[in-house]
């Protein structure tokens, strides 16, 4: 994914009048401009995922605000809307057995045995999952499985 799907995605959504996508690809398009202007060259794919998924988190966090607070139903509303649409854009994330099975792998790699050594299994499962997971279950899966 790069920056030209997100111009051709907001194109899309204009067309057909989708105000929630268009509202929330305007915001990731912005973000990555002001990266790239701020490092002076345009992002790499993966750093147009990683802008995605920084806009998700703090889309995610406005709705559990917006949750907890509980006053504007319509606005909370909107906010799942958009984290629904940005998850859509993010590449699935590993979970469940395929996920224990690269932890697994990972721990018999690096020849790690004990909880103090989990940080390096956290990074190299990371790192081979391209950030597709979620690293509290990774650590989670990696503490059971150390001693």
């Amino acid at each position: 994914m790069d920056k030209a799907f997100i111009n051709e995605e907001i194109a899309k959504a204009m067309r057909v009048h989708d105000k929630p996508r268009l509202s929330i690809l305007r915001l990731v398009k912005n973000e990555i401009e002001v990266r790239e202007k701020d490092t002076k060259r345009d992002l790499a794919p993966e750093e147009v995922v990683a802008m995605l998924k920084k806009v998700l988190k703090q889309t995610g966090e406005t709705l559990e605000g917006s949750i907890k607070v509980g006053t504007n139903s319509d606005r909370t509303a909107g906010l799942r809307v958009q984290v629904d649409i940005l998850t859509g854009y993010l590449p699935t994330q590993v979970c469940g057995p395929e996920l224990e099975g690269i932890v697994d792998r990972v721990i018999a790699e690096t020849g790690v045995t004990e909880k103090r050594g989990m940080g390096q299994v956290i990074s190299a499962v990371v790192a081979e999952t391209g950030g597709n997971c979620d690293k509290s279950e990774v650590a989670k899966i990696a503490g059971a499985k150390l001693s």
